[in-house]
């Protein structure tokens, strides 16, 4: 389901820049709005309930907060505690780039962690993947699981999962390889190949097909660190080549969003 709405956030950030280029990056927009910006997790925790904001941009290091904590992850344990009748969406931006930090963060219930010194990040990057996370079905409302379109689900969590890795929405491949995951899960008793199944839908070659999903994978090996990678891609990886194959690539991440279902 397509929303009307402005999706609310609450930025928790005392890098003064920083809060003022997301108000600059938000005033471009007709899809996100700031409810509110602070740079205390306890305030923040007032805003959560005074203003139920949909997403949280949450800085994890708060060092210049005068009346809050400098380690956000007391703020992530007090949020849970609220026991929210919605699950608002969390995206860490930090410094620090540690896997077991990384690890505990999402354990916590982080959807997601932003670097800030890679070379990619922007506020207007941190707003986008808000929107590709964003919920289906209007947030603080009861959600029944049969009321899911279970489609656009799946269709979010491979976008997230590209969008960890740097497949970006710029490149043709990305379209194969989202459809070729998508088809491959709700689809497993087909006979038709999945090649074959992008050849008749995009009335394209197989081998322009191929090329294209290669050409994403190599260049999400060659602009992302190889942290991210070995974080968000676990699979063994030809040591002669240096990535995965097409197949390879495809089935690994129909596996993974699978396990996610």
């Amino acid at each position: 389901m397509k929303h009307t709405s402005k999706m609310k956030i609450l930025i928790v950030e005392d890098d003064i820049n920083d809060c003022n280029s997301f108000k600059n990056a938000v005033s471009n927009r007709d899809d996100i709005e700031i409810v509110a910006i602070t740079d205390s997790d306890i305030e923040a925790l007032q805003y959560v309930k005074t203003k139920q904001p949909e997403g949280i941009v949450l800085d994890l290091e708060l060092n210049n907060s005068l009346t809050g904590n400098t380690d956000s992850l007391n703020f992530l344990q007090k949020l849970r505690n609220l026991n929210l009748k919605y699950e608002p969406i969390v995206i860490v931006t930090t410094h620090i780039n540690s896997k077991r930090t990384y690890e505990i963060l999402h354990k916590n219930g982080v959807e997601l962690i932003l670097y800030k010194d890679h070379p990619k990040y922007s506020s207007e990057h941190v707003l986008n993947n808000f929107i590709s996370l964003r919920k289906t079905t209007n947030y603080n409302e009861p959600l029944l699981t049969e009321e899911i379109d279970v489609s656009e689900k799946i269709s979010n969590l491979i976008n997230s999962e590209l969008n960890l890795i740097g497949v970006t929405s710029k490149l043709k491949g990305r379209e194969y390889i989202h459809d070729a995951i998508l088809y491959l899960i709700q689809n497993e008793k087909s006979d038709l190949n999945v090649i074959q199944y992008l050849v008749k839908k995009y009335k394209k070659s197989g081998t322009t097909i191929t090329n294209g999903i290669q050409n994403a994978i190599i260049h999400a090996w060659r602009i992302t660190p190889i942290e991210d990678l070995e974080n968000y891609y676990t699979a063994r990886v030809n040591y002669e080549t240096g990535i995965p194959t097409p197949m390879e690539f495809i089935y690994y991440y129909v596996d993974k969003i699978k396990r996610k279902l």
